[in-house]
Order: structure tokens, then sequence, then C-alpha cells
């Protein structure tokens, strides 16, 4: 079934542009150029483009991968772009593993609009393509999506939020990725659902951009609490961004009086709401976006049949402090499924 979603996921830092090879019957990651392309003929083989190489939770969804290829006796190549909105690098990957002969790509694209193009390119010449963690605009630009639904993860930390505020009046900062990012915006715009308040509402105190990183996350609450010293609730991009927003309130004696809200879910992050640091987070499942990804391309190659529309693969709220008429889920769940 076909319909559009409000999602996009997981933020990155560098890392190298590198197309590998894991055969189906052994070879862990690597890099360093080295392909087994073409060992065997008649091997069906998938493409996997990432943003980058470093991030964990792009390094979970390379394992996930690299397991489904594994069981479904598949080839897996993989790519990843040198940062996060390497554009470029990513329709390299494309045109090398068409011209590899694969069968599909999975891509969670870097610039959504940008990545069109090569894509189309690549569907024209019989390629099946799937985005993960990230759609592309529009989303139709490629056969299928497996996502996390990001407007419903930060919706979840919005009602969180809200009930634990429990009618407390509330001085929001929202610690933001960056203008024109789907997954910031989505991000954002759920919380503002969740929590009740519209954009422009004045409870929200001060928004600040971090693209994702701690040390931004660090200065962008330094910054807010500047401009507002008796902010209460924070919402933040990512984890790395709520930890960096911990550090700056820790600084002010703040920590413990100050509810930091989040979404993604890796173990830093969950240990992080175990440790109390953070208060929720909205864990999202990296691994089953590759693993479904690459069995349904492992069908296409086998049979022909093709996947469409979009495939939700789940959202859990995680904290240790329930709040009342909000599902959740404990840290013990949490770092069970936890990435990184």
């Amino acid at each position: 079934m076909s319909r559009t979603i409000r999602t996009t996921g997981a933020l990155a830092a560098g890392a190298i542009v590198a197309t590998i090879a894991l055969s189906a019957c052994g070879g862990g990651g690597g890099g360093g150029g080295t392909s087994q392309a073409g060992a065997g003929s008649g091997t069906i083989k998938v493409g996997l483009i990432t943003k980058t190489e470093t991030n964990p939770f792009f390094v979970k969804m390379k394992e996930g991968a690299a397991a489904a290829a594994k069981a479904e006796g598949v080839e897996l190549m993989t790519a990843a772009g040198k940062f996060d909105g390497d554009n470029a690098g990513q329709i390299t990957a494309i045109e090398n593993m068409v011209a590899a002969g694969v069968k599909g790509i999975l891509i969670t694209p870097s610039d959504s609009k940008a990545i069109v193009p090569a894509l189309q390119k690549a569907r024209s010449a019989g390629v099946m393509v799937i985005a993960l963690d990230s759609p592309t605009e529009p989303q139709d630009a490629t056969d299928a999506l497996f996502a996390t639904d990001n407007f419903k993860a930060g919706e979840l930390i919005g009602q969180y939020a809200k009930a634990a505020m429990a009618g407390k009046p509330a001085k929001v900062a929202t610690l933001d990725l960056a203008p024109g990012v789907a997954v910031g915006r989505l991000r954002h715009d759920g919380f503002l659902k969740g929590f009740g308040i519209a954009e422009g509402d004045p409870s929200i105190v001060c928004s600040q951009d971090t693209g994702g990183d701690q040390a931004k996350g660090q200065t962008a609450m330094e910054n807010c609490l500047q401009k507002a010293p008796d902010i209460n609730v924070v919402y933040t991009i990512n984890e790395p961004a709520a930890l960096g927003a911990y550090t700056a309130l820790k600084a002010k004696g703040r920590e413990k009086d100050v509810l930091i809200v989040s979404v993604d879910g890796g173990c830093t992050g969950t240990k992080a709401v175990q440790g109390g640091q953070i208060a929720a987070t909205s864990q999202q499942y990296p691994l089953k976006m590759a693993e479904q990804g690459v069995k349904a391309v492992a069908s296409f190659g086998k049979n022909g049949t093709k996947v469409s529309g979009y495939t939700d693969t789940g959202v859990t709220l995680i904290t240790d402090r329930p709040a009342a008429g909000v599902d959740a889920k404990d840290t013990a769940f949490g770092l069970q499924n936890c990435w990184g």
C-alpha cells in the first residue's frame, strides 16, 4: 500500500566513499575499494548506499544488510558519502553499482531532491530502488520506502513531555537540525503536535539549529539559556544534541529541573535515558530497514516480484519515568533493541 509518509532519520558525520562487496558465503565489512562483483555468474547483487560510513545508525544498517545478504544467498555492495549531504558521492556510487549489475539499490538519500535524476536512470536500467530511512522528494522517485515515521517519533516525545509537565507552564527550547532538511522538520513538527502547540506559540522561547552534533547542541543550549534562563523543556533532534544540551544545563546547575526529550534510540542515547540525562527518547530500528530491503531485492532478483509503497519499520518511546496516558517501554527493552 502506498501513502505519503512523514519520515527520515539518522544524522551523521563524515566518512570516505567506499564501494565494497560482501559475498554470500562470508566476508565481513571492509573498505578500500575491494570488490567481488562478478565472482560467480548469476549471483544476485544488492547495493546499499548510506549517507556516511561512520555514524552508528548506518553502521547498524550495514550490519543488518550483510546478515540478510548472507541469509538470502546474495552479494552485497556498499558505499557511502564522505559527509552527510554528499550527493555527488552517492551519484557516483549509484553509477558504479548499476555498471556492476545490481538488481536493486537500497539508499538513504543525502539530498532527497538532487538524487532523483540518478535514481531515475537506475530504474530505467531495470534496477529496483528502495529508499531506507529517508524518502526522496517526490517519494515515488523510488519503488518503495522502508523507514521510521519520524513525525510520529516527534509526536511521541511531545506527548510524553506534555504529560510529564503535568500542567506546569512550559518554557520550551527546540534544538533542531538545519533549515530545509526533512528529518528536522518532521521531528520538530511532530513534537509540537504531541505537545499541543503550534509554531510561534509563546511557550517556545528559543529555537536553535545544531546539525545533530553534540558540541553544537551544547552551544545552542548555552545560547538559549542566555536568551531565556527559565527554560524547563528541551526538545532535541537527536541524542548527541540532547547530551550537548545536558552538558550546558549541568554547567548552570539546571540539569535536574529541565526535561530533555529526544529521538533515535541509539545505545549511547538509551544509556543516557537510563542515567537520567535524557527523560525519554523515540527509538527507531535501522537494522530492520536494511534486512527488509535486502530481502525485497533478493525476491525481485529471484522471481521478479517488486515491492512498492511505504513500510513502517517502527518507533517506540523509551523511558524509565513513564507518564500517564503515554505508551512506553523501559530502558531494559531499549538496550536490547538499540544500535551503535
